[in-house]
């Protein structure tokens, strides 16, 4: 292999394993042995991630400390000759003070919130690791269900899925006005506002807790004073517009409705659906896209059924899943399918 791709190929390797590391994922693509066991590789990796304030938001201790440990022992087994090659002081030291330190146990780790960052590969056009990548960052629950039962404190599958549509086909936002429906971490609603140039969003959910962590997430990714972007309680099946209220949202229109990972479960089809339906009755121009992720066909199914009885117009729209191996952020799970649906009030309705 010519240096030039080999080097590519390295920058690549090191690249994917600090994205899925930010991204707090459980199985990490490790560099390959001959790459890791380069000092070179080995600094670039440690001032990426692990140097003192390399991140403003940084991995939860716990799961750094696993990293390391993995890390260095993979470098370790990796050296065939400690005469040319070695494992960096920087990494080690890295290490050295994470095992000193008191860190908590797996228990209450599990209950507390951590910075998960996603990398918005489509839109890094430089494809060079030396340019600041597109990022949005999180403070999620990775491991926890609210008492209310919401599963609002995480990012899911549809909603990196649907996201990376919206970055493929940025006109579909740009200069419209927006409205998320069951926003969750706000994941959608934050892209929209910060890269994809929507005019307004909205980032609703019917979760009090969860629409009261919103702007904590709108902080951490700049939005704290934006005017494009607020939170929204919308619980479905119940009316938008109140007895006392004149028009919803203070009589501004809604272009674009976005909701994913919003099907999972037939009781609430019916509500969503109402909900879907006053959107449609206040502005019939509305257009919805809709990413479920189908571990249950059979729900996802049921969701479709009653719009049809509803008569909505709904299109499945071909956006390919891309292979694990593919992805280059953010990553998600290729063994499950991930539908998008467009859903749009039928003509003459």
């Amino acid at each position: 292999m010519p240096p030039e791709e080999h080097k590519l190929k390295a920058d690549d390797a090191i690249d994917r394993f600090c994205r899925q590391y930010l991204q707090l994922e459980r199985d990490l693509e490790y560099p390959p042995t001959e790459t890791l066991r380069e000092l070179d590789v080995q600094d670039n990796i440690y001032r990426r991630i692990f140097a003192d304030n390399a991140l403003a938001y940084t991995p939860p201790p716990r799961y750094q400390l696993r990293v390391l440990k993995e890390l260095t022992s993979r470098i370790e087994a990796s050296i065939e000759d400690w005469d040319l090659h070695g494992v960096s002081d920087d990494l080690m030291n890295a290490l050295s003070s994470l095992l000193a330190r008191q860190l908590p146990s797996e228990t209450t780790a599990a209950q507390q919130k951590s910075y998960v960052t996603y990398t918005l590969s489509l839109l890094d056009h430089h494809g060079n690791a030396a340019q600041t990548p597109a990022q949005i960052t999180l403070l999620e629950s990775r491991n926890l269900i609210s008492a209310s039962g919401t599963t609002g404190l995480r990012t899911w599958e549809a909603a990196l899925h649907l996201g990376q549509f919206l970055c493929t086909n940025p006109m579909l936002v740009r200069g419209k006005r927006v409205l998320e429906l069951g926003s969750g971490t706000g994941y959608l609603s934050i892209l929209c506002a910060r890269f994809l140039s929507s005019t307004s969003t909205i980032a609703s959910d019917g979760s009090d807790e969860v629409v009261a962590n919103l702007p904590e997430n709108f902080f951490l990714n700049g939005l704290q004073d934006s005017k494009k972007v607020r939170a929204m309680d919308v619980k479905w099946g119940h009316a938008l517009v109140g007895t006392e209220d004149k028009h919803w949202n203070g009589g501004m229109p809604i272009d674009v409705v976005l909701g994913a990972d919003i099907t999972y479960d037939k009781s609430i089809i019916p509500a969503l659906v109402a909900t879907l339906e006053e959107l449609t009755g206040m502005f019939p121009h509305v257009t919805i896209f809709i990413a479920a992720t189908e571990r249950n066909q059979e729900t996802f199914k049921a969701f479709l059924d009653v719009c049809e009885k509803r008569r909505f117009k709904v299109e499945e729209v071909d956006f390919e899943l891309l292979p694990r191996q593919s992805q280059r952020g953010p990553f998600y799970s290729d063994q499950v399918p991930i539908k998008i649906c467009k859903i749009q009030k039928a003509s003459g309705i």
